[in-house]
């Protein structure tokens, strides 16, 4: 147990650092402008009611190929990503330890939510490979997304070793190795 909690310790200690190690200044993309609300015209018992516009598909796929274009942004969210997930794993895996102990419901529940973590990340990895235009970050995140999702059948093998081999390849392709 004393092992699983220093390596989560270590774990989330270096995907810290290796998620600052970036540039001092990444890039951003701003979000999509919200459609407003225009006034629609009177209805039959005299009031106004606003009329709703949704966005569409056409506006997020707008979106998707403005940020096809920013392998930096791909590369700065993808970073995120990895970090973030590293923290929730850590987290979710002490729980599910813990959770063995507390009878079977516990550990079902705990082993549902390292699941939705893990599902989570390598959606996320596989999602950004289809975006990426560049083919050495897109290849790099599909077979990282592959990777992630190969190892969700043995959780245990999910440590910081691992994590950290994960970042280094999404480095390497962004070229900040």
């Amino acid at each position: 147990m004393r092992r699983h909690l220093a390596a989560a310790a270590a774990l989330s200690f270096a995907l810290f650092a290796a998620g600052c190690s970036g540039d001092a200044q990444e890039s951003t993309t701003a979000a999509p402008t919200p459609v407003t609300s225009a006034p629609a015209a009177g209805s039959a018992d005299g009031s106004a009611a606003p009329a709703v516009s949704a966005p569409t598909a056409a506006a997020g796929a707008a979106g998707d190929a403005a940020l096809s274009k920013d392998t930096d942004a791909i590369c700065a969210q993808a970073a995120r990503t990895s970090t973030s997930f590293g923290t929730n794993f850590a987290a979710d895996y002490q729980v599910l330890r813990a959770a063995g102990k507390q009878g079977a419901e516990a550990k079902s529940r705990a082993t549902e939510k390292v699941d939705r973590t893990v599902d989570g990340y390598a959606f996320a990895l596989l999602d950004m490979s289809k975006l990426a235009a560049d083919p050495t970050v897109k290849k790099a995140l599909a077979a990282m997304g592959a990777q992630v999702t190969a190892l969700k059948s043995d959780l245990g093998k999910i440590d910081d070793e691992k994590l950290s081999e994960l970042h280094a390849k999404l480095d390497k392709a962004c070229g900040k190795s």
